[in-house]
């Protein structure tokens, strides 16, 4: 936490694009700092995301990757979930976002089945506000990854690659 409010604005908003695509979030997180801690600097990450605007979100929807399924997923599935995926896109204009965070691998298939499924129901309307809070909530996840147990210390930069479980790939910003 230390190194990440100590950094010069420029690589603290890079850093912070890695965790949600939104330059004014960047912007304010970065602006904000210093954060006495992590659970203060997730209070202020919420705060932010709940005021993106409806062309912030869909910028940080754009730059969203499909969450990675288990190595081990049949097949058919696969199939089913790409098939979901493009009504999903095709419907609201962006990729299907969800949290997996906490989750074990063999709910990730689960999870992720019930939640298109009972979100393809939306209207664009009802979605915009549960695609933000799913935004909101990995943001939220790869904040503590990134600041928790002294790995900013390390690596405040941009990671070039996924993270070690592959669940959030993340384009370069």
């Amino acid at each position: 936490m230390e190194h990440f409010n100590a950094a010069p604005a420029e690589e603290a908003r890079r850093t912070l694009l890695t965790c949600l695509d939104s330059p004014h979030w960047a912007l304010l997180m970065a602006g904000h700092r210093p954060y006495p801690d992590l659970t203060s600097l997730l209070a202020a990450s919420d705060e932010a995301a709940y005021d993106l605007t409806a062309a912030e979100l869909a910028r940080a929807l754009t730059a969203e990757a499909l969450p990675a399924l288990p190595a081990d997923t049949y097949a058919a599935a696969h199939t089913a979930l790409n098939a979901a995926y493009a009504a999903y896109e095709a419907k609201f204009g962006h990729v299907f976002v969800i949290c997996l965070d906490g989750l074990k691998p063999d709910a990730v298939l689960d999870h992720v089945l019930e939640g298109i499924r009972s979100r393809l129901a939306n209207d664009p309307e009802e979605e915009r506000p549960v695609a933000a809070e799913e935004l909101r909530r990995l943001a939220r996840g790869r904040l503590t990854a990134l600041l928790s147990d002294g790995a900013a210390d390390h690596r405040l930069s941009p990671p070039d690659e996924p993270d070690n479980q592959g669940e959030y790939p993340r384009p370069s910003p």
